[in-house]
């Protein structure tokens, strides 16, 4: 399926496009001095790093509203959510404050109304409850476990949306060491040895 194709299915607007096009030249030009992406990837970026972020839309769960991005780094895939669907409440997290103040110029500059939070993980446990948390490229999916287990035990509802690469498979097998959970694997639309992760029901394993 093309980029456009997907695009397409997903009913985005013109409007939507433009905004998305804003953010790629933001992107572009905040680069030269500030390493938000790999510069390889930047003449694949609207495939790379928009089109693979705008695929998880889908599979967000239904009824889900707030949407907590760990790791945001460049805005992927928290701030592309947010501009596909006003209707979602985007938190992105991110402890480096050049990457952030780009996250606000993109939020601003769209109108995605994303809020961005110059905070370490662990400092955001207390003020927002999510009902979806999103990572790409952050850490594996034990970590990955690790920072999401504080809401989880207070939110049984809770659902997670990782991005995973080729080693997605030992990372689960990892991650079932110390972690219960029931997940679903998705594969990705713009990289064949990619997955999308869906991740509920998390809670830690008895110690033995």
């Amino acid at each position: 399926m093309t980029s456009d194709v997907f695009l397409k299915s997903l009913h985005v607007s013109r409007e939507t496009i433009d905004r998305l096009i804003l953010y790629r030249d933001l992107l572009f030009k905040w680069q030269r001095a500030v390493n938000l992406v790999s510069s390889k990837t930047l003449p694949e970026a609207w495939d790379r790093h928009f089109v693979d972020s705008a695929q998880i839309l889908p599979l967000m769960p239904d009824g889900m509203r707030v949407v907590v991005d760990l790791g945001s780094g460049a805005g992927f895939p928290g701030l592309v959510l947010a501009i596909l669907d006003p209707a979602l409440e985007v938190h992105l997290v991110e402890s480096d404050d050049k990457k952030c103040q780009f996250l606000r110029t993109v939020s601003r500059e769209t109108r995605a109304g994303a809020t961005v939070h110059y905070e370490r993980i662990e400092k955001i446990y207390d003020h927002i409850m999510p009902d979806v948390v999103t990572a790409r490229a952050l850490a594996d999916l034990k970590t990955l476990c690790g920072y999401v287990l504080p809401w989880a035990e207070k939110n049984p509802a809770l659902q997670m949306v990782f991005m995973k690469g080729s080693g997605a498979e030992a990372e689960m097998e990892e991650a079932l060491k110390y972690y219960n959970f029931s997940w679903q694997s998705t594969s990705s639309i713009t990289d064949p040895a990619a997955y999308i992760i869906t991740i509920r029901d998390l809670k830690r394993k008895a110690a033995l």
